[in-house]
C-alpha cells in the first residue's frame, strides 16, 4: 500500500519535472542536497508543514491544503521598476493549440509552452482521456493522442475549471458519434452564452443538448459550404476551424475573428496539411482533410496581453522598462492611445517570431513623471484589429494615475466593469455608471490594503499592479486566478525591481 509520504513525493517529482528542473537544480533552489530531494521524492523522508510550504514556494504550486489553504502575494510597494522582461508564450494560444492537437493522430511538439494553471487543467483533461502529454527541456511539450479516446474517463473536475474545454467539441466531432462535455468554467464574468458554439457546430451536423452538469453531443456529419458565425468570438472561430479542418470539403467561414490565438490555430492547421486562406481577416476558406497523422513541431508566438500587463505596471509605477518580443500587430492601437495620453515609447525594428509569421518588436516604456492626461474619448474594445478586449482592463490603473477623467466602456462582459470597482479598495477613484461602464478620475495615490482576488484574471491582476505602486505593504490573497494566466509572475516582477513574497496558507 502506498504511504502518504510516497504519494506526496511522487507529486513533488511530477511538478518538478513539469517545471523543467533537475533534482540538483531543485535542491539548490530549496537550499538542500540532491540526496535529500531524492529521499523526498521516493517517500523516504518525513515532511513538515513548514518544509511543504517551502517546497510549494519553490515550485510555485500548492502541494497540500490544510483548511482550504491558498496562495497569497505580500507586496512591498512603491518600488520603481527597471530592466528588461521577455514575454512568455500566449496563454490563449496555448489552450487552443492543446485542443487542436486532438485533430492529429501523429505527434505534435509545441515549443516553449507556458506552464500556467489554465494549461495544466487542459492537460489533465487530455491525459484523463488517454492522451500522452510529456514535458521536454525548454518548456517544450509533446502530445500524442491514442487511436481511441477514453471519453468515459474524462476528468470533469479539471474540465469545469476552464471554459476552454468547449473547444474540444470541434476536434472530437470527427471521430465520435456521441460524447459529453462538462459545463465550462473559467473566469466569472457573467452569463457568457455558449449558443454561438452550438449554432456554428450545428452547420457541421453537431447537436448539443444541455443536461444537468453536461452538454450531450451527438454527431451526424455534414459538409457545409458556407458558415456564418453568430458572433465574432475567438473560441467560436477556433471551434469552426476545428470542425472544418477534417471535413473533407471546402468551408467558407465569415464573421470570424482574426485575433492572435485564432491566427496561431491557422498556422498550426497549415502545418498539419490543412489549407487555410484568409488568415488575419474575418473571412477564411478551409480545405479540410479526412484524416491527419503527421509529426509536427510548432512554436506559438508570445503573449500580447502579457505585454500590456507589463506596460500598465510600468506606467502605473512611473517606471522605465523594456518589454521584449512583443507581437506588435496586436498592440498598435493600445500604443496609439497611450501616445495620445502623452506617453513616450521606443520600438525596435520588426522581426519574426519562431512561428515565422508573427511580427515582434521590443518596446521601451519611458517614465512619464506625472505628465499623462486622460483622453477626451472613451476607451473601449473592438474585435481585432481594434483594441483587444483583454487589454482594455489594463487601462484602469493607468487612468488612475493620470490627470483627468476617463470613461472605460467594457461592453463585452457583463460583470467585468463591476470588478473594476475593487480598485477603490486600494485608493482609486472609480465611479460605476452601469454594469459596462466606469469613470476613473486621477491622479490618485494608491494605498496599501489586504484584499482577496476577485474570481476573474484581468481584474485580479489590476489589484496587483495598483499594489506595486502603493507605498507600503499590501496583501493580495488567493491568487489562483492570476496563476491561471501568468507564469512565475511574482518572480518575474521581482526581476524588474518589485518586492513580492509568495506565501501559502496552511
Amino acid at each position: 500500500m502506498t504511504s502518504s509520504n510516497e504519494k506526496i513525493g511522487s507529486l513533488i517529482a511530477q511538478i518538478r519535472l513539469e517545471r523543467g528542473l533537475t533534482q540538483a537544480e531543485f535542491a539548490k533552489k530549496l537550499g538542500t542536497s540532491q540526496s535529500a530531494v531524492n529521499r523526498m521524492e521516493h517517500g523516504r523522508q518525513n515532511l513538515s508543514l513548514e518544509t511543504l510550504g517551502r517546497i510549494s514556494d519553490v515550485l510555485n504550486k500548492q502541494l497540500i491544503s490544510v483548511s482550504g489553504g491558498a496562495t497569497n502575494f505580500r507586496i512591498e510597494g512603491g518600488n520603481e521598476l527597471h530592466g528588461e522582461i521577455t514575454l512568455k508564450t500566449s496563454k490563449n494560444a496555448a489552450v487552443g493549440l492543446l485542443c487542436a492537437s486532438l485533430l492529429n493522430y501523429g505527434t505534435t511538439t509545441f515549443k516553449a509552452f507556458p506552464k500556467i494553471e489554465e494549461v495544466y487543467r487542459i492537460i489533465e483533461v487530455l491525459e484523463s482521456m488517454g492522451v500522452s502529454v510529456k514535458w521536454l527541456p525548454g518548456n517544450d511539450i509533446e502530445i500524442r493522442r491514442p487511436a481511441k479516446l477514453k471519453l468515459d474517463k474524462l476528468n470533469a473536475q479539471a474540465a469545469r475549471k476552464t471554459r476552454s474545454v468547449l473547444m474540444m467539441i470541434g476536434p472530437m466531432m470527427h471521430d465520435e458519434k456521441e460524447f459529453r462535455i462538462p459545463y465550462a468554467g473559467g473566469c466569472k464574468l457573467g452569463s457568457r452564452t455558449v449558443n454561438p458554439h452550438l449554432f456554428v457546430l450545428e452547420n457541421f451536423g453537431v447537436d448539443i443538448v444541455a443536461k444537468t452538469g453536461y452538454y450531450n453531443v451527438t454527431v451526424n456529419k455534414k459538409k457545409p459550404s458556407r458558415v456564418t458565425l453568430y458572433e465574432p468570438g475567438d473560441t467560436v472561430t477556433e471551434n469552426a476551424l476545428f470542425a472544418a479542418a477534417r471535413t473533407e470539403s471546402e468551408t467558407f467561414i465569415e464573421f470570424a475573428t482574426s485575433n492572435y490565438m485564432v491566427q496561431e490555430i491557422c498556422f498550426y492547421l497549415q502545418k498539419l496539411g490543412v489549407r487555410v486562406d484568409g488568415v488575419g481577416t474575418s473571412k477564411m476558406t478551409v480545405q479540410g482533410v479526412k484524416h491527419i497523422k503527421k509529426n509536427v513541431v510548432y512554436a506559438p508566438s508570445e503573449d500580447p496581453i502579457e505585454a500590456m500587463f507589463f506596460a500598465s505596471a510600468a506606467i502605473t509605477t512611473n517606471s522605465e522598462i523594456t518589454i521584449k518580443r512583443v507581437p506588435i500587430e496586436f498592440m498598435t492601437v493600445e500604443l496609439l492611445k497611450l501616445e495620445k495620453m502623452g506617453l513616450s515609447t521606443k520600438l525596435t525594428p520588426r522581426y519574426k517570431a519562431l512561428n515565422g509569421q508573427t511580427d515582434l518588436v521590443d518596446i521601451t516604456i519611458h517614465k512619464h513623471n506625472g505628465g499623462l492626461r486622460a483622453l477626451a474619448d472613451k476607451l473601449h474594445s473592438l474585435p481585432f484589429p481594434g483594441l483587444n478586449a483583454d487589454n482594455l482592463p489594463y487601462f484602469v490603473p493607468i487612468a488612475s494615475v493620470i490627470k483627468g477623467r476617463t470613461l472605460i466602456h467594457d461592453w463585452m462582459y457583463e460583470n467585468r466593469a463591476i470588478y473594476y470597482t475593487e480598485m477603490t479598495k486600494i485608493g482609486a477613484t472609480v465611479e460605476l455608471a452601469d454594469p459596462h461602464r466606469v469613470y476613473i478620475t486621477g491622479p490618485t495615490r494608491f494605498t496599501v490594503s489586504d484584499v482577496v482576488c476577485p474570481p476573474a484574471l484581468r481584474p485580479a491582476s489590476l489589484l496587483l499592479i495598483g499594489m506595486l505602486a502603493a507605498q507600503g505593504t499590501s496583501m493580495l490573497r488567493n491568487v489562483y486566478t492570476i496563476n491561471r494566466g501568468y507564469e512565475d509572475l511574482a518572480e518575474r516582477l521581482n526581476s524588474l525591481g518589485a518586492n513580492i513574497t509568495v506565501l501559502h496558507d496552511m
